[in-house]
């Protein structure tokens, strides 16, 4: 009698189960509804009018075009650049990761802060910073003049490819240190450990235990970085000077300065071409893969450098870090509060050194311009677009991860479709929005949400990015169990699934935040004169003539640095306090 009651209440739990996996799969179809109606009207649906509006306009304009001529160039340069740029990172980033994943050091949680900074800068910042360092009055350049007593500038690293690859190492290494460093430091120790008992080489257990295992986070880091490499912009147009230009900066040109929209629209249709393909090659390569993760203690696995090799591997690579990373932004802080040469249209003798002056100035109107906006309320502005920028890619961007983690075959097609605001031209994508929502109840003019919406779409692949692995990665039992045990859906999401992927929505929080604050290019477009965001207004200053504007630029920006600074402090203690 037992062992038919064991039985039947056994075919019981397993029909439960079977039902429970049945109603799973059907509504997840539905998940796919609010991303793919975001991404339908805020992002298809302005790229096509630029599309329909280049056709338009070209009547059989593009049978004049020259493909090498008008778009080669900028094609083999673009893709050459990305994956030298993506290899140098990869070189500088992996080790990086390994040190952040494995050891313990003196100043850990600063470092990491200051190597996030760089990422989340706008381009004129960091422009702004390799000009204080390295330019012709930057301090390497006025170092050198000094000791060697020189009257011109020796280092000449600007408007060249070499500065271009920095600037771009610069930027990514992020990337690579949070995706691969966050898995590395998941993996089971007990792995590598067995490896090592067994007679294996330190290389020859990462070769064949830890590289596998990291490869799906190798891969996606390195999709992104080429991705962000293939469209730069900023870096390429204000340090590289004008004998170099990715596809993003010839379609700037061809669209602003040219008006030529049928090479323009050609360009951002191949961009857009190899962005879908990119992403498409990173979910069949990787879609499947999944770190296995184990429970582990806080911080198990990491140790402090205990043999002479260790401890020259740390300290070398955080010295290095810090030069690559974070001396730039240094160079950047030091230059807003020194004064080095006289003001524009300023006569008699000036005093050289420490200044507060161009912090002062930021609070003053001396031309009662009606477009003055102080910094305060322009920190606000960035601060407030940026958390609406994160509840709407978080939120998007958990349907859709949730969506990737069902068996469904649209997720081959809508999968890649999430990668495409990467590698979408910011200009093209701003003149669609101008030209879509030019009247009530969505008009650029009256709209302030478009800010962030815009915003959203480049910090939504990243959330999935970050999101989608960690909820791969919890046992399909665990969910079983609670629902068998009577947890409604609902409460299996609040109790099982949410503790296990809550620091994945915290860290994809963090970068949709950040990406927000330093976010320029379609800000430019959208944001109205009154109502500025920090790197906007940065801009302004930059634009102007003098060392007292440009000072004002590095003030602002180090006002912008401060605040990112602070802001990833906070939401890394609270990472780390779960």
């Amino acid at each position: 009698m037992e062992g038919y009651c064991a039985e039947v209440t056994l075919a019981g739990l397993k029909g439960t189960v079977r039902d429970l996996r049945h109603l799973a799969r059907r509504p997840a179809f539905w998940l796919w509804i609010a991303p793919m109606a975001f991404l339908a009207y805020f992002f298809f649906y302005p790229l096509a009018s630029i599309f329909l509006l280049t056709g338009q306009t070209a009547q059989g304009g593009l049978e004049q075009v020259n493909f090498w001529q008008d778009v080669w160039p900028a094609l083999s340069f673009t893709v050459w650049q990305a994956a030298l740029s993506t290899l140098l990172t990869l070189i500088v980033g992996l080790p990086a990761a390994f040190l952040f994943a494995r050891f313990r050091f003196r100043g850990k949680a600063l470092l990491r802060i200051l190597t996030t900074l760089p990422f989340i800068l706008p381009t004129v910042v960091a422009a702004a910073g390799f000009n204080a360092l390295i330019g012709p009055h930057g301090w390497i350049n006025l170092l050198l003049m000094g000791l060697f007593n020189l009257q011109e500038p020796p280092v000449q690293m600007l408007n060249g490819i070499g500065v271009i690859l920095l600037a771009h190492v610069f930027y990514n290494t992020t990337i690579v240190i949070r995706v691969v460093g966050s898995a590395w430091a998941q993996l089971d120790l007990r792995l590598e450990q067995a490896g090592r008992q067994l007679g294996a080489s330190t290389w020859r257990t990462f070769r064949e235990i830890v590289f596998p295992l990291l490869r799906p986070a190798i891969l996606a880091a390195t999709v992104l970085v080429f991705l962000f490499d293939f469209t730069s912009f900023g870096v390429v147009l204000l340090l590289g000077g004008p004998h170099y230009a990715t596809l993003e900066v010839e379609i700037y040109i061809q669209t602003l300065q040219m008006l030529n929209l049928p090479v323009a629209g050609l360009l951002s249709i191949l961009q857009l071409l190899m962005t879908f393909s990119l992403g498409w090659l990173s979910s069949v390569a990787g879609g499947n893969q999944r770190i296995p993760l184990l429970p582990k203690l806080k911080g198990e696995g990491m140790r402090y450098p205990a043999r002479l090799s260790e401890k020259v591997f740390v300290a070398g690579m955080a010295v290095f870090l810090i030069l690559l990373l974070v001396l730039p932004l240094l160079a950047l802080g030091a230059s807003s509060v020194t004064r080095l040469e006289a003001n524009r249209a300023q006569s008699g003798p000036f005093e050289t050194g420490l200044t507060l002056e161009y912090y002062q100035e930021l609070f003053v109107n001396p031309r009662q311009s009606i477009f003055y906006v102080p910094p305060v309320e322009a920190a606000r502005n960035s601060i407030a677009y940026a958390l609406v920028a994160v509840g709407l890619s978080v939120g998007i961007g958990l349907l859709a991860s949730l969506a990737l983690n069902r068996k469904l075959w649209v997720n081959r097609i809508f999968g890649p479709l999430l990668m495409l605001p990467l590698g979408a031209s910011a200009v093209t994508l701003g003149l669609g929005f101008l030209i879509i929502f030019n009247r009530p109840p969505i008009d650029v003019r009256s709209f302030p949400l478009l800010v962030p919406i815009a915003h959203s779409l480049v910090a939504l692949p990243f959330v999935v990015r970050i999101i989608q692995p960690a909820m791969a990665s919890i046992p399909s039992n665990l969910r079983q169990a609670a629902a068998v045990m009577g947890a409604a859906p609902w409460r299996v999401w609040l109790e099982v699934d949410l503790p296990v992927i809550g620091r994945a929505i915290l860290v994809g929080s963090i970068f949709a935040f950040t990406i927000s604050l330093g976010e320029f290019g379609a800000t430019s477009f959208l944001a109205r004169p009154e109502t500025p965001t920090m790197p906007i207004a940065i801009s302004r200053f930059l634009s102007l003539p003098g060392a007292l504007n440009y000072g004002q630029a590095l003030a602002m920006a180090t006002i912008l640095m401060v605040i990112c600074g602070v802001s990833i402090f906070i939401m890394e203690r609270v990472n780390l306090e779960e």
